[in-house]
């Protein structure tokens, strides 16, 4: 991503919704065969507030498992979870942008969790992520793929519109910011990996006052925030604005409101 659209992350508002954010990851690694180390060698790139990498912890107790994350917010948050563990293993933090990370050891596995669509030219990135791998080693990601949805799609209207675009036009993620299924399948495949990719929606339910709002001021809507983290006025004003558009998008029932979700994942296993 740009400088000017490098988002100041909020670890508290983004684990308002962990329970939903993390379902996700789960079901990435249930899909992540048997790793060739023991104890192995883990790298989670863009590790986030540290909750999800603690996840980990559970399939692989002996591992050595380091956490990447380029927001200082972010990663003290995570130190919480650092530190040996009860199965021998030990959990780690460190400082990295995926954008420019070049692993300098070698991993059983690399796993991602909602965080290379914000990452611009990943796809280029894949093939040294994939020489730091052991043989026989994974590389397994999930990323949002529904840049297309209301969430998006009227944020980015919203955006560009004669009010806000000179200000908001380019800092919002493009369309292109996660590519199509196939297009990881054929890179993954030609870097010779045995690839299994897919999609799934998610319709999460959510609860409370104008939930997708509070849903996206934790992810997408996070450049938006830090652009205009300096004029309260008139990032209220365009929140206020996004706010009534979502409220039409996402009606709420008696039990809640439905959010749909389409998440694409990738699990790549390197040629042992």
């Amino acid at each position: 991503m740009t400088a000017a659209a490098t988002p100041t992350w909020d670890p508290a508002q983004y684990l308002r919704h962990a329970d939903h954010r993390a379902r996700p990851f789960a079901d990435l690694l249930a899909r992540v065969p048997d790793l060739p180390g023991d104890p192995a060698r883990i790298a989670d790139l863009g590790c986030g507030p540290g909750n999800v990498t603690a996840v980990l912890v559970r399939r692989w107790p002996t591992a050595h498992i380091t956490g990447y994350d380029n927001s200082p917010q972010m990663l003290e948050r995570a130190q919480a979870y650092a530190g040996a563990t009860a199965g021998g293993g030990r959990l780690d933090f460190a400082h990295a942008d995926a954008e420019a990370w070049a692993p300098t050891q070698t991993y059983d596995l690399i796993v991602s969790n909602a965080a290379l669509q914000w990452v611009e030219g990943h796809l280029d990135a894949f093939s040294g992520w994939l020489d730091a791998l052991a043989p026989g080693g994974t590389f397994a990601f999930q990323v949002p793929n529904n840049i297309d949805a209301p969430l998006h799609a009227l944020m980015r209207e919203l955006g560009t519109s004669a009010r806000w675009k000179d200000r908001l036009g380019d800092v919002l993620r493009h369309t292109d910011s996660v590519h199509a299924p196939g297009v990881y399948l054929d890179r993954l495949a030609r870097l010779g990996c045995e690839a299994d990719v897919w999609e799934t929606t998610y319709l999460h339910v959510l609860e409370g006052e104008d939930p997708v709002l509070d849903w996206v001021k934790g992810t997408g809507l996070r450049p938006v925030l830090t652009v205009l983290a300096d004029d309260p006025e008139a990032r209220d004003a365009f929140v206020a604005e996004y706010r009534d558009l979502l409220r039409e998008a996402y009606p709420s029932a008696g039990y809640g409101t439905v959010l749909p979700f389409r998440r694409l994942f990738a699990v790549a296993r390197k040629e042992a």
